[in-house]
């Protein structure tokens, strides 16, 4: 990107496409949006950050038509315009991306990317759906069968056709919520692209992130909100990610910091050559007790698949695994969780969580068993105090545990999910995605998390396709590619290079026994 295509002057010397004036929006006792003012123009990328609750997602859904304002305006093209819904919305020329895909699963590929249309007319062309659906899909450089059904697609392929969805509509107004959260570099870089292009279009682009380094290369401008307030807009070349992440929060914070490295102590799993055909094979590695081992690799390297493995979702078909220098067989989740492990999911919404249930039936899930009084019958007062504890343990906000999850933010949400596979006191710890959609603020407070519970003991695996959270949380690197082990790196030696050199495919000089030749 050249640097005139990085100003956005040219683009805010006209007037704005979008304008917000002094909305205001309250829910029952919580003031979401307060008197915020914002601008979007054609051919700008704006960022806008903020912690979960801090009031994005509310603005969102009364642009997209979701909400009403109690109070304010909104202007489309200097037009004072009222939208009531979604439909309305579309007309407008407005589109959303979510974070999380909303894919009729038995629809196909090409039908869910043009289930918003209204004008294909009563008799459908199929030809000419499969073949419009396949060049916006190759426009992201996707590789997907437009044919197939959208159940089993992965969450990466679920955001792609999501993103296809909103492309295929003739936008004025592109906001984009969490896009990238699912992606591979080379997917993000892929999007970026388009991005770029529909910029050059003309079209004006909302850009929602957690992801720093993203609204960093991205955006022309970057606002930050903070308890429903607008707090500050910079142009991009005036903003820092520092000052950024302090207007979120109201304090510095550093999640590059790395955490004290644990001594090594006892030997609580030893794996060797662990396998399961045609997905990985040849994983070879030890967990000590107060350990922090990171996994590391591209998207499809396999390593949520060693998770699912270790934890017995998908049982491994080769290879040994040794716990407390025992030899032992885990063929199902049940194995897994008698034998000391517990797994968190890097699906929260869909793996982790009972999201209409309370935060305290959440937490005893697993062991409800522990639960039920003599007659068979569940002590839900008992269950109320081991989630009262995890509350204030994590630092769960929720005005009681009696609260629907579905209610929590993002951050919340991946707290009560944490307590839940604590509550089975694992001696070892699989944390798939552990900061995935949540906001740098409750990033910091996981991270804590994790260093705490290594300190008390536990052997954690970390998986995360966010290499400086790796790197930050790590004693040693595991590196993976398309199922194969590369390196495995010390604390010393792991760095974005190495662990990038052994991403993708090479072998890096510096790695330690168990890398792969």
């Amino acid at each position: 990107m050249t640097g005139a295509e990085d100003s956005a002057d040219g683009a805010t010397a006209v007037a704005p496409v979008l304008e917000i004036r002094r909305v205001a929006k309250r829910f029952d006792a919580t003031q979401a949006l307060d008197d915020v003012s914002l601008s979007l123009h054609a051919g700008e990328i704006h960022a806008l950050l903020g912690e979960n609750g801090a009031g994005k997602s509310t603005l969102i859904k009364i642009i997209t038509g979701v909400h009403q304002p109690d109070r304010g305006q909104i202007m489309l093209a200097a037009r004072s315009v009222t939208i009531r819904s979604a439909a309305d919305a579309q007309r407008l020329g407005i589109a959303a991306i979510y974070q999380e895909p909303l894919l009729f699963p038995d629809l196909n590929v090409a039908e869910n990317i043009f289930i918003s249309h209204q004008d294909r007319g009563a008799v459908v062309s199929w030809a000419q759906m499969f073949h419009e659906a396949e060049s916006i899909l190759a426009e992201l450089g996707v590789a997907l069968d437009v044919r197939s059904p959208a159940r089993g697609l992965t969450l990466a392929a679920q955001q792609s056709v999501e993103i296809a969805k909103a492309i295929s509509l003739n936008v004025r107004i592109l906001i984009m919520d969490e896009p990238t959260a699912s992606l591979s570099a080379h997917e993000v870089q892929e999007l970026f692209k388009l991005v770029r292009d529909l910029k050059r279009q003309g079209v004006a682009i909302l850009f929602v992130s957690h992801r720093m380094e993203e609204v960093f290369e991205i955006a022309d401008k970057v606002t930050v909100f903070r308890d429903g307030r607008l707090i500050s807009t910079r142009a991009r070349l005036e903003a820092t990610p520092q000052g950024a992440i302090a207007d979120m929060v109201g304090r510095e914070i550093d999640l590059t910091k790395t955490r004290a490295t644990a001594a090594r102590t006892d030997l609580v799993l030893s794996v060797s050559a662990l396998g399961r055909q045609g997905v990985f094979e040849g994983v070879t590695f030890d967990l000590h007790r107060g350990e922090v081992l990171g996994f590391a690799g591209l998207i499809g390297a396999g390593r949520t698949d060693v998770g699912l493995a270790l934890f017995g979702i998908e049982p491994a078909t080769s290879g040994t695994i040794l716990l407390n220098d025992k030899p032992v067989a885990i063929r199902s989740p049940r194995d897994g969780m008698k034998l000391g492990i517990a797994y968190v999911s890097e699906d929260r919404r869909q793996l982790g969580l009972v999201l209409p249930m309370s935060i305290f039936a959440n937490v005893t899930l697993p062991v409800l068993r522990r639960y039920l009084n003599r007659f068979g019958l569940v002590r839900t007062s008992l269950e109320r105090g081991t989630a009262d504890a995890f509350r204030a343990r994590l630092a769960i906000r929720a005005p009681s545990v009696d609260l629907e999850v579905a209610k929590l933010s993002g951050g919340n949400q991946q707290k009560v999910m944490l307590s839940k596979w604590l509550n089975t006191d694992p001696s070892i710890l699989i944390l798939d995605e552990p900061t995935r959609g949540v906001d740098v603020g409750s990033k910091a407070e996981v991270h804590a998390i994790i260093a705490q519970l290594a300190t008390e003991g536990i052997g954690i695996i970390v998986i995360s396709s966010d290499l400086p959270e790796v790197l930050a949380l790590s004693d040693r690197v595991l590196v993976m590619r398309e199922g194969r082990q590369m390196a495995i790196l010390d604390r010393a030696e792991a760095n974005q290079e190495t662990v990038m050199t052994a991403a993708m495919g090479q072998r890096p000089a510096n790695s330690l026994d168990g890398s792969a030749p």
